[in-house]
C-alpha cells in the first residue's frame, strides 16, 4: 500500500501505528503499547470502542445475514430515530459514507433548484468528491482576492469544468459572501456549509454569520446544505439544535452509524421527494448495493439509543473542561499556545494567533515552519504519554470518558509542554526543532 495504509491521515513518520484492539476509551496498538484516544476514528465513536450494546445488536444481526436484496425494518427505526431528532428533518436516505451523503445531497438541490453550481467555503472539508474538494487547501500564489477567492484544484488534472461549476465563498465575511451569492444566485443550486470545521481546527461559526448564511439562502432560492457529519454530536438535535437554525438538506454520517460506514441525507419531504420512484423514475435516482446495510443500521441504533440528551450534555461540559484545562496549562508553562472548539469537539494549536477563516489559519498554523515543528513535537511527546490526537491536534470527548481521563489528558499536556520548554522546542528555537 502507498504509504504503508489506505488513508492518508495514518501516513505518519516513520511508519503508521496499527491498531490491534479497542475497548471503551483505550485503543491498543499492536506492540501492546495503550493510548487514551481523544480521536475515536475522526470523531465517529461517539462511545468510544466496543460499546457493550453496539457489541450486542451487531452480533445479533451478524446471525440473521449481514446484506440483502431486500430492505430491512432496521432501516425504518433508525430513520426514526433521526427524524425524531433534527427538526428539519423528516425522511432520509442512508448511504455508506459521509462524501457520499455530500454527493446526494449536490445531486438533489441541484434537481430541485434546476441550477448547476455549488457555493462552499474557502478550506472546508466536505469528503472526497472533486467538486467539494475545489479549494480545500489551495496554495496562496492561487488563492485570488480576499473577498472573491479563486477555486483551485486540491488534485492534479481536475476537469476546469468542475472548476467552473464550484463558486467558493470567503468564511466569515458576510459583506463579500452576499456580493458573490446575489451576483450568481441564478446557477446556485446550493451552499454547503459547516459550524465547527475539522480542517480548520474546530474553529466554531459565529451565530450572526451563520444567520446571515440561513437568511440570504433562503431569500435568493439557494439551498442550504448542513455537514453534519462531525456537527451532529453538538446537541440532541446536531448543529441545527445548537445554533437554532433550519437547512434544507443535512447531511451526517460518523457517530450515526455506531462505528460503522455511513453516510445520511435527510430533509424536509418536499426535499426528499427527488428520491422517490415508487411513481417512476425519480428524479434523483438512487441506488448502492450496501445501502442501508443490516450491520451498520444495528450499530447505529444501539449507538444512537444509548445516547439521550443527557449523556450529550455530560460530554460537552467535560469538552468544556478540557478546553479550559488545555489554556491553563499553556498560560502556566508559558507556551504561546491556545484551545479551540465547541462541546466535545476541541483542537489544540501551538500559536497565540486567533484566526475565524482559512487563509488566517494558513498564514498562523501552516505557514510558520516554527508552529508546524511545535505541532508535531506536542503530537509526539503525548503519544509517548499514551494520548492519542490527530497530528493536527483536533481531538473529542467520547462517553467512555470521564473527569478522570480529562485529568490525565491534562497532565500528560504539562508534562509535555514542560518538557518541551525544558528541551527548547517549546518555541520552535531548541534542539527539538
Amino acid at each position: 500500500m502507498p504509504g504503508g495504509t489506505s488513508r492518508s491521515v495514518h501516513q505518519t513518520q516513520p511508519h503508521p501505528i496499527y491498531a490491534r484492539s479497542g475497548a471503551g476509551c483505550v485503543v491498543t496498538d499492536v506492540d501492546g503499547n495503550r493510548y487514551l484516544d481523544f480521536y475515536n476514528n475522526a470523531s465517529s465513536l461517539i462511545h468510544g470502542h466496543a460499546h457493550p450494546g453496539v457489541v450486542a445488536a451487531v452480533e445479533e444481526q451478524l446471525r440473521r445475514g449481514t446484506a440483502f436484496s431486500l430492505p430491512v425494518e432496521s432501516q425504518i427505526e433508525l430513520a426514526r430515530l433521526l427524524t425524531d431528532r433534527i427538526a428539519s428533518v423528516e425522511q432520509v436516505r442512508f448511504v455508506n459514507s459521509g462524501s457520499e451523503a455530500v454527493m446526494l445531497a449536490i445531486q438533489a438541490a441541484r434537481s430541485i433548484t434546476n441550477r448547476p453550481r455549488i457555493a462552499k467555503f474557502e478550506g472546508l472539508y466536505h469528503g472526497s468528491a472533486d467538486a467539494v474538494e475545489v479549494s480545500l487547501d489551495p496554495d496562496p500564489r492561487a488563492w485570488g482576492p480576499p473577498r472573491h477567492p479563486s477555486s483551485v484544484p486540491y488534485t492534479r488534472g481536475t476537469p476546469e469544468g468542475v472548476l467552473d461549476s464550484v463558486s467558493i465563498l470567503p468564511l466569515d465575511d458576510v459583506p463579500a459572501m452576499e456580493s458573490i451569492l446575489r451576483a450568481q444566485a441564478h446557477e446556485l443550486a446550493a451552499v454547503l456549509v459547516d459550524v465547527i470545521p475539522m480542517r480548520l481546527g474546530m474553529i466554531p461559526a459565529r451565530p450572526d454569520w451563520l444567520a446571515a448564511v440561513r437568511q440570504l439562502t433562503r431569500e435568493l432560492g439557494i439551498l442550504l446544505i448542513s455537514d453534519e457529519v462531525v456537527a451532529f454530536r453538538l446537541a440532541h438535535g446536531g448543529a441545527q439544535a445548537w445554533y437554532d437554525f433550519d437547512a434544507d438538506l443535512t447531511v451526517l454520517g460518523k457517530i450515526v452509524g455506531g462505528g460503522l460506514p455511513i453516510g445520511v441525507v435527510g430533509g424536509p419531504l418536499e426535499m426528499m421527494r427527488s428520491f422517490d420512484d415508487s411513481g417512476g423514475r425519480a428524479a434523483v435516482p438512487h441506488a448502492g448495493t450496501f445501502n442501508a446495510n443490516p450491520l451498520t443500521l444495528a450499530a447505529g441504533i444501539a449507538a444512537l439509543s444509548a445516547l439521550p440528551a443527557s449523556e450529550v450534555q455530560r460530554i460537552n461540559e467535560l469538552g468544556a473542561s478540557l478546553r479550559r484545562g488545555a489554556d491553563a496549562v499553556f498560560q502556566s508553562a508559558g507556551l504561546a499556545a491556545h484551545a479551540t472548539g465547541l462541546g466535545s469537539l476541541f483542537g489544540i494549536h501551538m500559536t497565540e494567533r486567533r484566526f475565524a477563516d482559512y487563509r488566517g489559519y494558513w498564514s498562523a498554523c501552516v505557514a510558520d515552519a516554527g508552529v508546524r515543528q511545535r505541532q508535531r513535537n506536542l503530537y509526539d511527546r503525548l503519544l509517548q504519554r499514551g494520548i492519542l490526537l490527530s497530528t493536527g491536534g483536533v481531538g473529542n470527548v467520547s462517553t467512555a470518558v470521564s473527569e478522570r481521563e480529562i485529568d490525565a489528558f491534562l497532565e500528560a499536556l504539562a508534562d509535555s509542554c514542560r518538557e518541551m520548554q525544558r528541551d527548547g522546542d517549546g518555541d520552535g528555537t531548541g534542539p527539538g526543532t
